[in-house]
């Protein structure tokens, strides 16, 4: 007598995203939880997107918010994308020069991300992206600003593009800071990973 087996569909496992957002008073709920609902949507069921409150949003502390950013990594399991979005992807950045990192990486994203240094942003907290770009990790990294950007100036793009010549760089007509609450550009890239 044979027993027949019961198919089972094989559930596809879910991608993990990692949202890190920018800094300002009430950021987290105002304004970057339209950018996070964007990207759930256009990426689907498949991906799970943990979007974590940092500390004191209005006032980022860089210390602080890496601490959050290193615990909340550790709660996640497999390979994971991170997206960092103004300047949460300018820390972000700094955190994965640290080299700390103890899980794979399948990709970083990062929007209207501030260029600290010269010619950029100046900063006490966070080291000149020109100096951190030969510590990140080797994932791919893509970087996305609005040419409409009232908050970051649009050249900073451009810094980027010569202090991280392998990132694919994404230049985006007719978008403001929060890129119009439009993820789907950044969607279309993670679904290619």
């Amino acid at each position: 007598m044979s027993v027949k087996q019961a198919k089972v569909s094989p559930r596809r496992a879910s991608k993990h995203v990692m949202f890190v957002q920018g800094g300002g008073a009430h950021t987290h709920d105002a304004w970057d939880d339209k950018l996070v609902a964007s990207l759930r949507k256009a990426l689907g069921p498949d991906y799970t997107i943990q979007y974590p409150l940092m500390p004191d949003e209005a006032h980022p502390d860089v210390p602080a918010w890496k601490k959050t950013i290193a615990q909340e990594l550790g709660r996640l399991k497999g390979d994971v994308i991170l997206v960092g979005h103004s300047v949460g992807a300018a820390i972000l950045l700094d955190h994965l020069a640290d080299g700390s990192l103890e899980r794979p990486l399948a990709g970083v994203f990062l929007i209207a991300t501030p260029y600290i240094g010269e010619g950029g942003w100046p900063s006490d907290d966070l080291r000149p992206t020109q100096d951190l770009a030969a510590r990140l990790p080797n994932v791919p990294l893509h970087l996305y600003q609005g040419h409409d950007d009232e908050t970051v100036p649009f050249s900073h793009l451009g810094m980027f593009a010569k202090a991280l010549p392998g990132a694919t760089v994404r230049r985006l007509e007719g978008r403001n800071h929060q890129l119009n609450d439009d993820l789907s550009e950044v969607a279309h890239d993670i679904l290619r990973l």
